[in-house]
């Protein structure tokens, strides 16, 4: 039975223009340097130019994969929760958007979805790894679709700068979360970038 393997990583540090820092290369090139053993198909990468270069920063330690956008990757807020599906904390974040954009946003979340969270409907295929370079909603909405949890759940799901979450699709069985946000490949000082600025382990 073939298996998909999602690597799924936040793209590294930026700065306030959306362009890769000097950290988010060196965070980007540890994550490569981590995946350097996988045999990777190919690397998607958000249209947005910190993913971007975040994707060839790490593509540079792998075998020589296709680096390759992909729409559906591009930062968006997946869905937009009703009053009452609101958390108190979040209740101000969700201030100006209005239907079209809630469905927008949703729309291209389901196409997240249809694209890369199934299984290879191949029985004969062999196991497929492919690197996704994005942002922390969609790594959040993939993760609550591997868990089946509620839309409303990926509020909450953050993702670190060049983090690692790994999820795999098999046929007739559901999606196993393998790993959630994973900065072992980090050193101290290059950690919880992207997070609010607080004590962290």
């Amino acid at each position: 039975m073939a298996t998909r393997h999602l690597y799924l990583a936040r793209h590294g540090a930026a700065d306030a223009f959306g362009e890769l820092t000097d950290v988010g290369r060196r965070q980007a090139g540890l994550l490569g340097e981590r995946l350097a053993g996988i045999p990777v198909d190919a690397v998607w990468h958000s249209p947005l130019p910190r993913a971007g270069a975040s994707a060839h920063e790490l593509a540079r330690h792998l075998p020589d994969p296709p680096v390759a956008k992909a729409v559906e990757l591009v930062d968006h807020v997946p869905y937009v929760p009703p009053a009452a599906e609101t958390p108190r904390s979040w209740a101000g974040f969700f201030d100006g958007y209005d239907e079209t954009e809630a469905a927008s946003g949703h729309r291209l979340a389901q196409a997240l979805v249809a694209r890369f969270a199934k299984v290879i409907p191949d029985p004969t295929a062999k196991d497929t790894h492919e690197v996704l370079v994005t942002h922390a909603y969609p790594i959040a909405w993939l993760v609550r679709h591997a868990l089946d949890a509620p839309p409303s759940r990926w509020l909450g799901l953050n993702s670190a700068n060049a983090a690692l979450t790994v999820i795999e699709y098999r046929n007739g069985l559901p999606p196993t979360l393998v790993m959630f946000n994973d900065m072992s490949h980090l050193p101290a000082d290059l950690c919880w970038t992207g997070f609010p600025d607080h004590v962290r382990p």
